[in-house]
């Protein structure tokens, strides 16, 4: 009857990848409330990796400003159409629409993590990535454009499976040990005190010991 009772309130539909793997309306619901667990954890680690990566790319693109034309870097740097709509929309937010005067950490707090993301990404290779962007991430691999690509796909893998932690979405089927391990080994290529602290303090790895068996 509790059992009843919840799935209706859940839905079947939202409990059907959990009754799939388990077989029983209650292996679905101690399964459900693992991945709310495991996507409380993910939200976690990805918030720190989000933190430190931002703030390692925003350090580089404020020397690469300095050194150019002593503007702030997002007065000059070569976005593109989407890059430059998304900084606009963050710098409106920071000044809560010219009400503000404009500081950098506000506007820097903004902007989201699919900027940051799309920012490594090829189109800003030549541009920002080879003159400036790679020293935001010191110890990874030597060849710039294979540091590049390795950076965008651990960036891109985090940003899917935290926006779907975010939308309480299942996540239980995903390789989340492998998610775990991109994210601190970014950390680590940042810098190895941030991963050595995200892997003592961060929990999605408990809690991926725990994961009910049916």
């Amino acid at each position: 009857m509790r059992e009843d009772v919840l799935e209706r309130l859940l839905t079947a539909e939202r409990l059907r990848s959990y009754a799939e793997v388990t077989g029983s309306s209650a292996g679905a619901l101690r399964l459900s409330a693992w991945n709310m667990r495991a996507a409380a954890s993910v939200m976690e680690l990805a918030g720190v990796v989000e933190v430190v990566a931002r703030n390692a790319l925003d350090r580089e693109l404020r020397a690469w400003a300095a050194a150019r034309s002593g503007r702030p870097w997002f007065d000059v740097a070569p976005l593109d159409a989407r890059g430059t709509a998304d900084l606009a929309k963050a710098r409106a937010r920071a000044g809560r629409n010219a009400r503000l005067d404009e500081v950098h950490g506000r506007v820097i707090a903004e902007l989201t993590f699919g900027f940051w993301r799309y920012l490594v990404e090829s189109r800003y290779h030549t541009s920002l990535w080879v003159p400036d962007l790679h020293r935001a991430f010191p110890h990874g691999p030597d060849n710039l454009r294979v540091r590049r690509s390795e950076v965008t796909r651990r960036l891109q893998q985090l940003h899917f499976v935290r926006n779907r932690a975010a939308h309480h979405e299942p996540i239980h089927a995903r390789d989340l040990h492998r998610d775990h391990d991109y994210a601190i080994e970014l950390l680590d290529w940042i810098s190895p005190v941030a991963a050595e602290w995200a892997a003592r303090t961060t929990s999605l790895r408990a809690v991926l010991a725990t994961r009910p068996s049916a």
